[in-house]
């Protein structure tokens, strides 16, 4: 069982160098490349003939029918978790050490089912943005650390998190942001509602890719 105690600092720092890497960048452009469809001749004037039907109905597709189902699978959402409500209130309080036991037998999930879980985090245990900190005194959480917290609740390993954490910075510099998720979380005028709309686009994004 991990017993790693990451900060929210951490967790984006080791996010930003998973994204940064040759390999991650080869997963977040590769799925969208598409096989192009071929080129037909155009028909000379005068010449024109009614199609004649295919042979077999493989030869209406412009792309192989395996390619066809690979890119159907991924862009199936990710299966529902088995659901956990959260501890309540008074666990949103607690040291995140004290909920480890709860990850005792429960399988890995993919970033963007993580991600679910981190959002319901913020939903029910609400949203901050204190600098530097995990949550507040009320137990909410800024976008790292609810993502930690569900870690310690048992959704998704430590690699799972960086991942998640990657998809996340992947979506903010489609958004224009270079910086960390961090400054992005603390900005002025920064919202929950924000943070909400970042997450699910991320999950949008990462449920494309397969993850």
């Amino acid at each position: 069982m991990e017993t790693a105690q990451l900060t929210p600092d951490q967790l984006d720092t080791q996010a930003s160098r998973l994204h940064d890497t040759d390999a991650w960048q080869r997963i977040v452009t590769g799925w969208e490349q598409t096989a192009r469809e071929p080129a037909r001749p155009a028909p000379i004037p005068g010449h024109e003939t009614p199609p004649v039907p295919p042979a077999d109905w493989r030869d209406l597709l412009s792309v192989p029918v395996d390619r066809l189902i690979e890119d159907s699978l991924r862009t199936l959402p990710p299966r529902p978790p088995r659901e956990r409500p959260l501890p309540g209130r008074l666990g949103a309080a607690l040291p995140e050490r004290l909920h480890t036991w709860r990850r005792i037998g429960q399988p890995d999930v993919r970033p963007s089912t993580h991600l679910g879980h981190a959002r319901q985090i913020l939903t029910e245990w609400g949203w901050q943005n204190t600098p530097y900190r995990l949550r507040n005194a009320r137990g909410a959480r800024c976008l790292c650390g609810a993502m930690l917290t569900a870690h310690r609740l048992g959704y998704g390993s430590l690699d799972t998190v960086d991942r998640a954490g990657a998809w996340i910075i992947t979506e903010l510099r489609s958004q224009g942001w270079t910086d960390l998720i961090g400054p992005w979380n603390r900005h002025p005028g920064r919202t929950a509602a924000d943070a909400l709309a970042l997450i699910d686009a991320t999950i949008r994004r990462a449920s494309m890719a397969g993850h």
